[in-house]
């Protein structure tokens, strides 16, 4: 998809004419200005458990996807379970190449990712930037879960981008709800959500790169502990490759 200047203008003036009502509403009608190609991309986090509640509970014709690292917890793979128990409905999966996983564990081991920033972006790469590319061809409109206040990083972003690095837009529905909201919501509709969020995980991903935060430790603290704030993304969600915003 090419960039189009006057969509953009358009989406987002559609969006700030219905900030104040509720997600759903306004998931439904960029449905309805973005007639295909709408995805969203679950890790099964409290966020995107938020999302996935709202597609499936008002059937809305969006297409749920999530990546299989192949390293994830137990934890989280019973909530993929439990959520595909709750709404009846499918979730498609997408898979690191298994010949670049092989090459990687081959040439450097299971654990490289803690040797250098360097390594632990080509694992993420294989195993989940790569994937994405692929879930994401040919659509015109990613959902995601990011919040404003989960990142420095994401502080920059915009709840509408356009992302050149997959040639579509991007929207975060709740990207200005704070962590309370969030979890209010889950409780409220009793949505099935990943148990490691009540032992002090708030940011899920991978096992061996993910531990619990401490009270007063930024919420991104308990991914890649070992590295520098400022490199803690994937690789999915970077402001850098975003170069047109709202």
């Amino acid at each position: 998809m090419q960039y189009n200047a006057g969509l953009h203008a358009e989406v987002n003036a559609l969006l700030q004419t219905h900030a104040e009502e509720a997600p759903s509403v306004v998931l439904h009608l960029l449905t309805e200005k973005f007639d295909q190609g709408v995805v969203f991309s679950t890790s099964f986090g409290l966020e995107d458990q938020v999302i996935t509640h709202l597609i499936f509970e008002n059937a809305l014709p969006i297409r749920v996807f999530t990546l299989d690292t192949g390293r994830n917890f137990q934890e989280t793979y019973q909530t993929w379970s439990d959520t595909l128990i709750r709404y009846q409905a499918s979730i498609e999966v997408y898979a690191p190449v298994e010949a670049a996983v092989t090459a990687l564990l081959d040439q450097k081991g299971p654990n490289s990712f803690y040797t250098s920033v360097e390594n632990r972006q080509e694992c993420c790469r294989i195993r989940k930037v790569e994937p994405l590319g692929r879930a994401l061809q040919g659509q015109s409109l990613w959902i995601t879960g990011i919040r404003a206040d989960q990142s420095k990083n994401r502080k920059d972003m915009n709840w509408l981008e356009w992302d050149d690095a997959h040639g579509l837009f991007k929207f975060h529905p709740l990207f200005h709800w704070d962590f309370e909201r969030v979890r209010a919501f889950i409780d409220a509709h009793h949505i099935p959500y990943n148990p490691l969020h009540d032992q002090g995980f708030v940011s899920i991903g991978c096992a061996p790169c993910t531990r619990a935060i401490q009270p007063g430790e930024d919420f991104r603290a308990g991914r890649w502990w070992w590295e520098e704030a400022s490199k803690k993304e994937c690789g999915l969600h970077l402001p850098a490759a975003t170069t047109k915003q709202s």
